[in-house]
């Protein structure tokens, strides 16, 4: 691998030493660097750990370590002469803080486990967990050897009528509606042997469906008294802390969604590994509490009528639901995966992520690229993929070009570890673009549930649509969809057959912690940026309407009576009022395109238009709708819109409650409505009953 120390040690204002062994005889080196008490950056993943454990057996060493590869994601490839400014920019990435801690979520385990299954499976894979693990079996039939003489488990039988909750608290509610109590059945095999019909298995459960009803089982069964065909249906309800489902592939599993909840695996008999964790889960367990929610910025719902749904829909664990009646969304932090997926597409930043934040995410991507710049490194590439699925794909393709069967990662694309690929989206890609990125691709390897690859594809063709739109040629944004290192080495080599516009002028703002702040300062800089000059740009972008979180609002006025329910509903204050006139006033840039307006509105009058404006209009308050007002006809003070009145003088004529003098009280203010009902002779008082 080509290293160049003293132009590194330039690039990154420090004095670089090559060592070829540093694991091994070079040590020494190693051990004096992490006494400095400065921050040590290890450029090899390979042997971490042997790192790690020096470091503790090393007297006095105080020094932070940080390990970065360079070796797979840039040193083993075909251009890997060229790739200098990519390992700087690793490097500087590398040196970076670590993002600040979070609130955690905590799970506790007891190791008690349910196994759901035919019985004959549950009992082999209870054998090889019950020496660690509390095991109950839920039987689903006998299997095809069924149940062992010998009872060394709980087992559990009936209809399984759901299975909720988490590591350490999942609770299993089923009806015991078989004639045969498994708790006193001593598994002696009389019924078995005395059924005619051959409707009792080795799981010691009556089919009904093939039962005939002779009762010869019950007859046998007297001293045990296990089978009783007139005991009622009962159900129960019972807590575990693990559940191993042996039913995938062969029925329904209990848990549909992509995202599991922590705790709960599947195991097809085979996968040794998915045992090997499940016996490690007793304990208490924390993760992070990946997402931060404000209720003030959400778009779901106002008053019951439900606007923005993005964040429910995509979420892959279900562990978002909502709450119209209290006009916001909640998570379980139990069931999220901090997959990121609901702030990727939540159009005003009400769900941000936490670990890592946006503005930490910002900072690496704003020194990968700056420092492969000042390198003197041309047309970069950012490949977001996750750390694990992506990262090993991509380590693997390293490996790959090492042996001179493949070409390894190009020394333009700059590879960045994410927790989830999805956890990234519009805002953060065209700041990316902002500071010099001529594309951004994102590597799915399989792993991301289908709704979150819709949902980055929709983001993609909005933000492609906003740099086309500016001027900007070329594709600067894709997914790398590949299952093998070959794919991924094929899918790099292709990207450099484009070569995509870039601002003349990298950016230099910080991503902000606000969604919506991000994306106003990098289409601000792209605009200024843009290679369209003013004359020839359009008045607006089209945008599409999925996935588009900016917009602007059209009212037809025929059938507008400006009562304003829109504005209330409003949450970003994109619609708003006049208090001095009867005016209906939109700031297009504040606009998350939510649709609660359209939804609230009673007369239908209001539609969404997604794009964005390019006149400084857009951040400026316009007149969608005005009208005259109606003056009280009592003391002439205006106190609603002409068409207002008119419409609910028309709904009401015809009305009972509204005829005469009543009818006329609707043309007066309150004020004035108030004085005529107690100064009119006709009418009834309660004073006079």
């Amino acid at each position: 691998m080509p290293l160049q120390p003293q132009a590194l040690g330039a690039l990154l204002h420090e004095n670089l030493t090559l060592h070829s062994a540093l694991c091994r005889r070079e040590a020494g080196a190693f051990q004096q660097a992490i006494q400095s008490g400065d921050e040590v950056v290890v450029a090899c993943t390979q042997e971490r750990r042997l790192f790690a454990e020096l470091g503790q057996q090393t007297e006095g060493a105080v020094s932070p370590i940080r390990f970065v590869n360079i070796r797979e994601t840039g040193g083993w490839s075909r251009d890997a002469r060229q790739a200098t400014p990519k390992i700087a920019a690793l490097l500087a990435a590398a040196r970076l803080p670590e993002p600040d801690p979070v609130s955690t979520v905590t799970f506790k385990s007891a190791g008690r486990v349910l196994i759901i299954g035919a019985l004959d499976a549950a009992e082999r894979a209870a054998a090889l967990l019950a020496d660690v693990l509390d095991v109950t079996i839920f039987t689903t039939g006998p299997g095809n050897a069924g149940g062992a003489q010998e009872r060394r488990y709980p087992v559990l039988g009936g209809t399984l009528t759901s299975l909720t909750g988490w590591l350490g608290a999942f609770e299993l509610a089923w009806q015991a509606d078989n004639p045969i109590d498994l708790d006193l059945c001593t598994r002696c095999n009389a019924c078995v042997q005395a059924c005619p019909d051959n409707a009792i298995g080795l799981d010691y459960q009556v089919d009904m469906a093939a039962c005939g009803a002779h009762r010869s089982c019950v007859k046998v069964c007297q001293v045990a008294g296990a089978i009783d065909f007139q005991r009622l249906p009962a159900r129960h309800a019972d807590r575990f802390d693990l559940v191993l489902d042996l039913r995938a592939g062969t029925a329904t599993p209990t848990f549909m969604q992509h995202a599991l909840p922590q705790g709960y695996f599947r195991w097809d008999g085979q996968d040794m590994a998915a045992l090997l964790r499940l016996r490690e889960l007793v304990g208490e367990f924390d993760k992070p509490k990946f997402f931060a929610y404000q209720q003030k910025l959400c778009a779901h719902s106002r008053n019951t009528a439900l606007g923005c749904n993005a964040c429910v829909d995509i979420c892959s664990a279900e562990a978002i639901r909502s709450d119209k009646g209290r006009q916001r969304v909640v998570v379980n932090p139990h069931l999220c995966v901090g997959c990121g997926a609901c702030t990727t597409v939540c159009p005003t930043g009400a769900m941000t992520y936490a670990y890592p934040r946006a503005s930490d995410q910002g900072l690496k991507i704003r020194t990968l690229l700056s420092t492969y710049a000042t390198a003197g490194g041309k047309e970069a590439v950012l490949l977001l993929h996750s750390q694990e699925h992506g990262e090993a794909l991509v380590q693997e393709l390293g490996r790959a070009a090492r042996l001179g069967l493949a070409q390894g990662v190009p020394a333009r694309v700059l590879p960045m570890a994410l927790w989830h690929t999805a956890s990234t989206g519009l805002e953060l890609w065209l700041a990316s673009v902002a500071y010099g990125a001529h594309q951004v691709v994102v590597l799915v390897t399989g792993e991301e549930a289908p709704q979150y690859l819709d949902g980055l594809q929709a983001q993609m063709e909005t933000a492609q649509a906003i740099l086309h739109g500016l001027g900007y040629t070329g594709t600067h944004l894709q997914l790398l969809r590949a299952r093998t290192a070959m794919d991924l080495d094929a899918l790099l080599q292709g990207l450099g057959q484009t070569r995509p516009s870039v601002p003349a002028v990298p950016a230099r703002f910080a991503v902000s912690p606000e969604k919506r702040s991000t994306l106003e300062m990098a289409l601000s800089h792209l605009l200024e940026q843009a290679p369209l000059p003013v004359a020839a740009r359009p008045e607006a972008i089209a945008l599409p309407a999925s996935g588009a979180l900016l917009g602007s609002v059209t009212v037809d006025k025929d059938r507008c009576t400006l009562c304003l329910s829109c504005v209330g509903a409003c949450p970003s204050s994109a619609l708003q009022d006049n208090p001095q006139a009867p005016q209906l006033r939109f700031i297009e840039q504040n606009c998350v395109q939510c649709g609660l307006c359209a939804t609230t509105c009673p007369e239908d009058a209001l539609a969404l238009v997604p794009r964005l404006l390019l006149t400084p209009q857009r951040g400026q308050a316009r007149v969608l709708h005005d009208m005259q007002p109606y003056a009280c006809i009592r003391c002439s003070k205006p106190f609603g819109t002409l068409k207002a009145i008119e419409a609910m003088l028309g709904k009401l004529a015809g009305h009972a409650m509204f005829q005469g003098e009543a009818l006329e009280r609707l043309k007066m203010c309150s004020d004035c409505r108030v004085i005529d009902l107690y100064s009119s002779q006709n009418e009834q008082k309660v004073t006079r009953l």
